[in-house]
């Protein structure tokens, strides 16, 4: 199937050894910078966590645009080449208002991990999990149905979402293999179950963390990480425009930024990231 994701991108005024920045509403997209590490070791990244405003999945699709441009226009300011959004909700709600103010590329994880969804399934029958925010604007469903017009796709493809908001505690609470977060997920997927899926979108960059239970309670579903895609779509953007980096050199690999700087932050964040994070460095928007 064609892809339109690296279609209408800026062009590359940007350098090579520029950082790729990222951000996300809390910790939980330190998830696509340890796929983005592995693999693109030469990258810097640059991590943005809006943890004074976390979670972005009960507020107004305004609010949520005005949140992801103050992010996008920081990490803009720190001079990045390209910019991962991998929160599900600011993808699903202010995607398109980001990306008219960056002058670089910028990748959501909706249409990556819908396009990826469609190439994995056989029976056509999908399932996505998110927060509400993410699930009740349908923008993945909207992604799916529109992928498939575009490729000429005849088949029937059936989608069934369901918010499931307490997996984003049980994530950050380190509760990956709790009996509370099997018989938690053992509810939130039944429907999914019932509608006999045989691919699920992860539509949260906080759910990676709980594959394993997850994959235990849906045994023959493929899983799609919505922020492990996003990263592969920037790959391929990097590719196309010729500024991969050529080495990494001496500096940090992976810079973080918050707004707010919590007691709990940085042994979550690790959790999240697989390797030792270094000092986080706290910033402010506004009277945020």
């Amino acid at each position: 199937m064609k892809s339109s994701l690296t279609e209408n991108l800026p062009s590359p005024t940007q350098e090579s050894s520029q950082a790729i920045g990222v951000f996300d509403s809390g910790v939980g997209g330190l998830t696509a910078v340890r796929k983005l590490v592995n693999m693109l070791p030469n990258e810097r990244v640059a991590y943005l966590g809006d943890t004074a405003r976390v979670p972005y999945g009960n507020k107004t699709a305004a609010t949520v645009s005005a949140y992801s441009q103050e992010c996008v226009s920081f990490l803009i300011q720190r001079k990045v080449k390209l910019v991962i959004v991998a929160c599900n909700t600011a993808s699903a709600l202010a995607l398109e208002d980001v990306q008219r103010i960056s002058p670089v590329p910028v990748v959501g994880v909706i249409a990556p991990a819908a396009e990826a969804a469609l190439g994995q399934t056989r029976s056509g029958k999908i399932g996505i999990i998110g927060t509400r925010a993410t699930v009740q604007s349908g923008a993945y469903q909207s992604a799916i149905r529109n992928l498939c017009v575009n490729a000429g796709l005849e088949r029937e493809i059936s989608v069934v979402a369901e918010a499931c908001p307490l997996f984003v505690p049980f994530a950050e609470e380190g509760w990956h293999y709790h009996p509370a977060t099997r018989l938690v997920a053992e509810e939130y997927l039944a429907p999914l179950k019932k509608a006999q899926i045989d691919t699920l979108i992860l539509g949260c960059t906080h759910y990676p963390m709980l594959t394993d239970v997850l994959q235990d309670v849906l045994p023959n579903v493929q899983l799609i990480n919505s922020g492990e895609e996003a990263v592969a779509i920037a790959d391929r953007i990097l590719h196309e425009q010729g500024i991969h980096a050529a080495q990494r050199g001496m500096e940090r690999i992976v810079e973080c930024f918050v707004t707010d700087k919590s007691t709990a932050f940085m042994s979550v964040a690790e959790r999240f990231l697989g390797f030792p994070l270094g000092m986080a460095e706290e910033i402010r928007f506004g009277k945020s």
